[in-house]
Order: structure tokens, then C-alpha cells, then sequence
């Protein structure tokens, strides 16, 4: 059977005065409602030159967005070709089919999934790269970067705070590859890293400073940490693993990198994660109190996204084998930092204060003079420019989650034990 994907109301073709009749099979395309009426015309004549009458079986009518203005509208046209003209009619048809099969080729072409620019490297230029966390805030800007400078990336991740959405661009390409895995089974990826000869990066945190006696903080102060405290476990946490991973360098030679991060904001935030940025953004935006702990008069240092990674790379190319301070040594209060972002947002809100919470550091800033002279590093995107970038972030998120019927809400303050605290 021929299927000619036709514009019936265009053709100006009616039903009752088409006939049946038999042919092979064969998809017809048409750009535009002009140029379905010109293929219809040529088929309509050459149905009146050689004796051949239509008849349409069914009718359904589709609409293509990712073709723009196709009509593609089909039918199921069968024809019955009289024996003396049968071969003149095949070679009329013919002749008529061919540029649409070609035009067809070239469509199928251009709707192939589409990537992001990626930088060709040679095979001893290319590295193979794991990023544990591959698909969370950070891990997939860094994903991004390495999978535009064209190394191979394999990403692990659980999806617990993590999306497939925000490495889902790169699915299908030769050089990305996404593992779902929980790491509560370990990947022993430190014996991976001694067996291949591979350098390993921990992405560290301020936290380890604590709540900082010594300002700014330099990556040779040792912390003030409350070992029991609510926040204990993320902070000692960390601690331990930088711990860990210079004990396994020194016993197994293995090379490692400590990034030190400061407080990072930027697209791919989870929206619900408690952080100072997506609660203030979250809060302006759905016009309900902005939160502040204490009096507000707190400092924290935020740096955008794309600055750690750049960070990170540099890092990890380094030779550098101490910790190294991230982070954006411009320092606001709280308080600041709320009255900005309501203004970005241009939100009614209110400012809340609530009672301070437990452990919360006073003031955070980094000495990031180690990462200028050793990396070359230093935070380019000015806090405003990076603000407004996670602004229109978040809001298409509330449109996205608004149409699938759900609102987030900012993380509620704890008030008893493990409370929120401005990170």
C-alpha cells in the first residue's frame, strides 16, 4: 500500500468521488500547506491523464512540533492502475516520490539527538574521568565541562539529591556513560584509582573550619569544630575523609587533590535543599517571609558555579597536593544577602527572623591567595550576573512544577536539634 501523508481540506480531493485501487508502500512529506497543494495537484492530474480515481480509507490528522508547520495529515490512498498505462503512471509517481524521500533523509538527519559542542581531543590527550555525584548541582557542571573538552565521563549517582535531568543532554553520546548506583556499596573507587594510576579529588567544604576563630581562613588553620554538635556529622565528616585520603596517599602513593569549597550557588540547585540561596530565592519568588537566623549580621562569601568548576579543573591539573581554598572572598551578611535577592527578585516579601541557630558560624570567608598563586584561579562572575542566572533558574522550575500539579516549599527551620543553618 502507497501512504501519501496529504492534506485532504488542501487537496480540494473529495472522498466520495475517489475509487480504490492497489500499489506498494511509500511515505509522502510536505513542508508546507503550499506545497502539499502543488504535490496534490500534480497527483490530481495525473490521476485525470491516466484514468486513475482514489479512494481514501481513514483520515488522521497529526500536527509535528519538532517540524515546525508540518501538515501531516494522512491517508490511506490505494490506486488502481488501468494495464496500458500502468508504467508511464509508476514512472509519473516515481519521479514525483523521489525528492520527498530525499527531503525525508535530510529531516530524519536533523531530528538525530542533539549535543552540546564537544571539543575533539586525541586518544592521548583524552582522559577517562568518574564523577561520583555525577548528576547533582555541582557534579554535572562539572560534567559539562569535561564532556565539552572532550574527555570520556562516567557518572555515578543514587538520584537521591541528584537528577537525570540535569545530565539527561548527554545521554547517548560516545563519550558519557551514567551508572545508577548507591555508594552505600562501596566502589572502592580509591583501589580503582592505585590500579589504573588515576588522581583523585575529594570535594571538601569550609565546614571543616567550623565556626572560625581566625578571619579570613587560610587553608593551614585547623577549624574550631564542635565534634557533637547537630552539624558534627557533615563537618567531622569531611574532616575524617581528608584524613582518609592523605593516609591512602602516603600508605599506597596514590595522587590526591582537596578542594576546599565555599558556599556555591547556580542552576541545578535542589530546590528543597535548605541553603541559604534556594531558600531566600524560593521564598521571594512564591512572595512568603524571607528567613534569617539570628540578627542577619552573619557573613558568608558566595561564589557562581562555573567558578568552583573552573577551580576544580585547575586543581586537578595541578601538582598541588594540599587542600586548596574555592570560594569568593567578596563577603556579605545575611541580612544583605536577603535584602539583594528580594530586590533581583523584585518580591514583596517580608523579612523573618528566627531564633540563631545552633553551631552556625559567625563569619566565613576564604583566603583563596594559595589558589592565585598556585592555580591561577581566582572567581570571575560577579554575584548580581550569577544571582539573576539562579533566579530564572528557579522560577522555570516553579512553572515546571506547577504544571505537574506540585509547589515545593523552603526547607522549614528546625527548631530543636539540626537546624538549618546558613550554608
Amino acid at each position: 500500500m502507497q501512504n501519501l501523508y496529504i492534506d485532504q481540506e488542501a487537496s480540494g480531493l473529495e472522498e466520495d468521488s475517489l475509487t480504490s485501487c492497489n500499489a506498494d508502500d511509500t511515505t509522502l512529506f510536505a513542508e508546507s500547506e503550499e506545497g502539499l497543494k502543488h504535490l496534490l495537484m500534480q497527483i490530481k492530474d495525473c490521476s485525470l491523464q491516466y484514468g486513475l480515481h482514489l479512494n481514501i480509507k481513514k483520515t488522521k490528522i497529526l500536527t509535528t512540533t519538532v517540524w515546525g508547520n508540518f501538515v501531516n495529515m494522512s491517508f490511506l490512498l490505494n490506486r488502481s492502475i488501468q494495464e496500458n498505462g500502468e508504467l508511464k503512471i509508476e514512472s509519473k509517481i516515481e519521479e514525483i516520490v523521489e525528492p520527498l524521500r530525499e527531503k525525508i533523509r535530510d529531516l530524519e538527519k536533523s531530528f538525530t539527538q542533539k549535543y552540546p559542542p564537544v571539543k575533539f581531543l586525541s586518544e592521548k590527550d583524552r582522559k577517562r574521568i568518574l564523577i561520583t555525584g555525577g548528576a547533582g548541582f555541582v557534579g554535572s557542571h562539572l560534567t559539562d565541562k569535561l564532556m565539552m573538552d572532550g574527555h570520556e565521563v562516567t557518572v555515578v549517582d543514587n538520584f537521591f539529591t541528584g537528577r537525570k535531568r540535569n545530565v539527561e543532554h548527554w545521554i547517548g553520546h560516545e563519550n558519557f556513560e551514567l551508572i545508577n548506583h548507591d555508594v552505600v556499596e562501596p566502589l572502592y573507587i580509591e583501589g580503582l584509582a592505585k590500579r589504573v594510576g588515576a588522581r583523585l579529588l575529594l570535594a571538601s567544604t569550609s565546614e571543616v573550619y567550623g565556626d572560625p576563630e581566625v578571619h579570613p581562613q587560610s587553608e593551614d588553620y585547623w577549624g574550631h569544630v564542635n565534634p557533637i554538635g547537630p552539624r558534627a556529622c557533615y563537618d567531622e565528616g569531611k574532616r575524617v575523609a581528608e584524613t582518609m585520603c592523605y593516609a591512602y596517599m602516603k600508605q599506597e602513593g596514590v595522587e590526591v587533590r582537596v578542594a576546599r569549597i565555599f558556599n556555591t550557588f547556580g542552576p541545578r540547585m535542589h530546590m528543597n535543599d535548605g541553603r541559604v540561596v534556594s531558600n531566600f530565592i524560593l521564598q521571594a519568588l512564591q512572595g512568603e517571609p524571607l528567613t534569617v537566623y539570628g540578627s542577619g549580621s552573619q557573613t558568608r562569601a558566595f561564589q557562581y558555579v562555573s567558578d568552583l568548576v573552573n577551580g576544580l579543573v585547575a586543581l586537578m591539573n595541578s601538582n598541588v597536593s594540599s587542600p586548596v581554598n574555592l570560594g569568593n572572598p567578596e563577603e556579605h551578611t545575611i541580612l544583605e544577602f536577603a535584602q539583594l535577592i528580594k530586590n533581583l527578585v523584585g518580591s514583596g516579601s517580608e523579612i523573618q527572623f528566627l531564633s540563631e541557630a545552633q553551631d552556625d558560624p559567625q563569619k566565613r570567608k576564604p583566603d583563596i591567595r594559595k589558589a592565585k598563586l598556585m592555580l591561577g584561579w581566582e572567581p570571575v562572575v560577579p554575584l548580581e550576573e550569577g544571582l539573576n542566572k539562579a533566579i530564572h533558574y528557579f522560577r522555570k522550575e516553579l512553572e515546571y512544577q506547577a504544571n505537574n500539579q506540585y509547589i515545593p516549599k523552603p526547607k522549614p527551620a528546625r527548631i530543636k536539634k539540626g537546624r538549618t543553618r546558613h550554608t
